[in-house]
């Protein structure tokens, strides 16, 4: 790892010849097994009881009072979980107020449970929805907010809170990037109808696949546990429509053996966000993500924007050239939702959501995770200081 030059000009990039800040590229994640969580899925597949049983249970428990919520119930994946707490809650023709800047799976299980989806523009610091674009878009039709904690940073939940209690609107929060995420000091599990949450391979508890939903009432738990498996209430007794959404044994296990190592994990990535914060805003031409207030994110992502008044390059350029000096990037998301192919008569009822339109053009992430070093994290702001020097005006 090399120190960049105080005036660093295009001919020093490494994209142009000179020398990279990164002899070899940081890691942008860090995923996969270790030998206890081997051991764990070893200890299942050895029993022969592979259906969702004690494992799955025993995460349901110790994931919910993580996250200050009463109840879990682990399903198939991330995507399963939002359709059963739509499913759960919202009624076809129901109208949905939802975010333009999400993963698509937030939107398209609305559509799914044939839901009215009306998109809101989102906060620019904070890449968040943007409460006073929702209240604008309130109609005595309306009767949810799906919200997601995008990358990891919660959503202003008193704000949302408040219009759903004013306007009496069902909450989901999609929370598939925002495990042990935290506002006004309680878990985010604490907050709205019910938190759907991903166990992806990438996210920050990743099984492979799998995923959680968090709920806080009894009642609603028991109608997604029927919804979980055929709308089976007995032994052969199907009182409604269900789906085979469930977990197994070998997943919850791996999530249970990495859900003990979670919170030291989320903590080193707010480390590291704290190191990336205190150096990012000395760079002129790169903007640092702004958490809520009252927040405490768990970081799944750390998005960054560049300010293309002071650059004399496009975001794309600006990656490339980071790219090469060691530090990948990637880009969460090219497109708001609003100009997927597949919601296009859905946005044309909709008003443009000029932010997030704005933010497909200049948003890009930086490595985060619970073993990049110190030295790491500091060599990614020295390369960031590197190429906005280069680019810049």
């Amino acid at each position: 790892m090399t120190t960049p030059t105080a005036t660093a000009t295009t001919s020093t990039l490494a994209i142009n010849g000179g020398t990279p800040i990164f002899d070899a590229p940081v890691p942008f994640m860090a995923v996969g097994l270790n030998k206890k969580d081997i051991a764990a899925a070893t200890e299942v597949l050895e029993s022969g009881m592979l259906r969702a049983a004690t494992k799955c249970a025993e995460l349901e428990k110790q994931f919910a009072a993580k996250s200050d919520a009463k109840i879990g119930l682990t399903c198939s994946n991330g995507t399963t979980a939002l359709q059963l707490a739509y499913g759960a809650l919202l009624q076809p023709g129901d109208e949905v107020i939802t975010p333009a800047w999400t993963f698509i799976a937030t939107v398209s299980m609305l559509v799914a449970a044939q839901a009215k989806v009306v998109f809101c523009d989102v906060l620019e610091d904070s890449y968040q929805a943007d409460p006073k674009d929702i209240e604008r878009l309130i109609t005595p039709n309306t009767k949810a907010i799906a919200i997601t904690h995008l990358y990891g940073i919660p959503v202003d939940i008193d704000a949302i809170e408040a219009l759903a209690k004013k306007h009496d609107l069902k909450v989901i929060y999609d929370s598939a990037q925002a495990h042990l995420a935290e506002y006004n000091g309680n878990g985010i599990g604490a907050y709205g109808d019910a938190c759907t949450y991903s166990f992806y391979a990438t996210k920050n508890l990743g099984t492979g696949e799998g995923g959680m939903l968090t709920v806080n009432d009894e009642k609603l738990a028991t109608k997604i546990s029927h919804l979980r498996s055929h709308g089976e209430t007995g032994k052969y007794l199907h009182e409604s429509i269900g789906f085979n959404y469930r977990m197994n044994d070998i997943t919850g296990a791996i999530g249970l053996s990495k859900l003990q190592t979670l919170k030291a994990d989320t903590d080193r990535r707010r480390a590291v966000a704290n190191i990336y914060a205190n150096r990012i805003d000395t760079i002129t031409g790169v903007h640092r993500p702004i958490p809520t207030a009252n927040s405490n994110p768990a970081w799944h992502l750390y998005t960054c924007r560049v300010d293309l008044e002071t650059l004399t390059c496009t975001r794309d350029e600006f990656c490339a050239a980071l790219n090469k000096e060691g530090v990948p990037t990637a880009v969460h998301y090219p497109k708001p939702l609003t100009d997927q192919p597949v919601f296009a008569e859905i946005a044309k009822n909709s008003d443009t959501p000029k932010i997030a339109e704005k933010l497909a053009t200049v948003v890009f992430c930086i490595p985060i995770h619970q073993n990049l070093t110190d030295n790491q994290a500091h060599g990614i702001c020295d390369a960031l200081t590197k190429v906005a020097g280069a680019f810049a005006k």
